[in-house]
Order: C-alpha cells, then sequence, then structure tokens
C-alpha cells in the first residue's frame, strides 16, 4: 500500500479546490464561449470583429503568462484604479471648503484571491477556444430548419432555445469534451500564484518528506482518475444526445 505518510487528506483536500477551479472555470468558458460564437455569426462586423480579436489574442499567448498578468498586473491596475478614484473624490467633495477634508469610501485596497484569479484566467483562456467549437456547431446546423422556424413565427430567443441550441449541443460535444479535458488539467497552474490546490499541496508534502516520485505520482493517477471518469460521462452525453439521428 502506497505510504503517503499522512498527507492522504491533505490531498484530497486540494483535489476538491482541484475540482471547484475546474467546474467554475468551465462554467465561465461556456458563458464567453456562447457569446464569442453568437457574435462571430452575427451580422454586425462590430460584434464580430470583437469576439475575433478575443480568440485570436487569447489563444495566442500562453496560459501561464495569462495567469501572471491577471493576478498580478490586474491586481496593481485594480488598486491603482481605486488610489486614483479616491483622489478624485476627495478633491472634488473638498473643494471650496477650506478646512475639511472628505473621506472616500472606497477601499484603499483590494487583493484579488488566487482561487477568484485562477477561475477568471482558466475561464477567460477557454472561453476563447469554447467559442470556436460552438461557432462550429452552429454553422453545421442546418438553416433550412432556423428559416422554417422564422417562418413559423418564432421569436429569435425561441428560434435559439427550440432549434438552434438543442442540435448545436450534438455537433460541440466532441470539441466541448477535449476543451474540457485540457482545461482540467490546466487548473495544475494555479498552483503557481499560491493556490492550495491538489499540484501545491502535493509539492509542498514532497518537500517536506523527501518523497517526489510518490507524491507527484500519486497527482499524476487522481489527474487520470478525473480524466478517466469525465471520458466516460462525455461518451454517454454523445451516445444520449445522437440516439435520434441513428
Amino acid at each position: 500500500m502506497l505510504d503517503l505518510k499522512g498527507y492522504e487528506w491533505s490531498l484530497a483536500e486540494g483535489a476538491w479546490v482541484t475540482l471547484q477551479v475546474a467546474l467554475m472555470s468551465l462554467f465561465l468558458a461556456m458563458i464567453l464561449g456562447m457569446l464569442g460564437a453568437l457574435a462571430k455569426v452575427s451580422p454586425y462586423r462590430w460584434a464580430r470583429a470583437i469576439a475575433t480579436f478575443y480568440t485570436t489574442v487569447i489563444r495566442g499567448i500562453p496560459d501561464l503568462v495569462l495567469m501572471m498578468l491577471i493576478f498580478f498586473g490586474g491586481q496593481m491596475l485594480l488598486n491603482d484604479s481605486l488610489y486614483r478614484a479616491n483622489e478624485w473624490l476627495n478633491e472634488y467633495f473638498s473643494a471650496g471648503e477650506p478646512g475639511h477634508e472628505w473621506t472616500a469610501y472606497l477601499p484603499d485596497y483590494i487583493e484579488i484571491s488566487p482561487f477568484v484569479a485562477g477561475v477568471l484566467t482558466i475561464g477567460f483562456i477557454f472561453g476563447a477556444y469554447m467559442a470556436e467549437t460552438f461557432r462550429g456547431a452552429i454553422l453545421a446546423v442546418d438553416k433550412g430548419e432556423l428559416e422554417a422556424a422564422k417562418a413559423y413565427g418564432m421569436s429569435g430567443f425561441l428560434t435559439f432555445r427550440r432549434v438552434l441550441l438543442p442540435q448545436m449541443i450534438r455537433h460541440a460535444l466532441p470539441g466541448f469534451g477535449n476543451n474540457w479535458l485540457v482545461l482540467l488539467k490546466t487548473t495544475a497552474l494555479v498552483s503557481i500564484i499560491g493556490l492550495d490546490d491538489m499540484v501545491r499541496k502535493g509539492s509542498l508534502a514532497a518537500g517536506t518528506t523527501q518523497m517526489p516520485f510518490t507524491f507527484y505520482m500519486t497527482i499524476a493517477v487522481i489527474f487520470l482518475l478525473f480524466t478517466s471518469l469525465s471520458t466516460s460521462v462525455l461518451k454517454w452525453a454523445e451516445r444520449k444526445s445522437s440516439i435520434h439521428t441513428r
């Protein structure tokens, strides 16, 4: 039996944090991906331009660089903006009142937690990949069915909910599954910004016990378990969604 020197519970806590980051990032990525996909097939040029800029830039920058930019750069930008806003408010409300200084109620400093930064970064990154996946799925839906829905008097939202979305899901599932598996493994990057996920917990345990192979192998096995379970669920979903096409 594998001896983890009493760090079993610590790794379990880290695995739960990893799953939380992955699921919340996936939720954000799906929202951004759907918005990006709809913008890319939109008749409005400005919407297509914004979506194309988003997917091009995000997919061209390494994930680790984006995470460091959001966690450190974003935190500095946010707090610098708060400082300037407080200065402006103090000057504005104190104008014409000598000897009286109005105190702004905006916070002087906001610290972005590693969890929030990790979720935002990973969700933002994979929103770009999901946008391309959903765009391809939308284009795969028969245009004749969408035109028929409009001919029946369906609104744009009703057409999307009853005709486009159900068929789009079937076409998007393979690409969606690949994005989810890569996203799940990308959560390992949050250990770089100090979040106590499974990788960071294992790294600390490996340093304390001088057993790096044991702990990193355990982490690898847990990730493999997560991805294997995800693959099984995705295959089941693909079978269920394609029943009516057989």
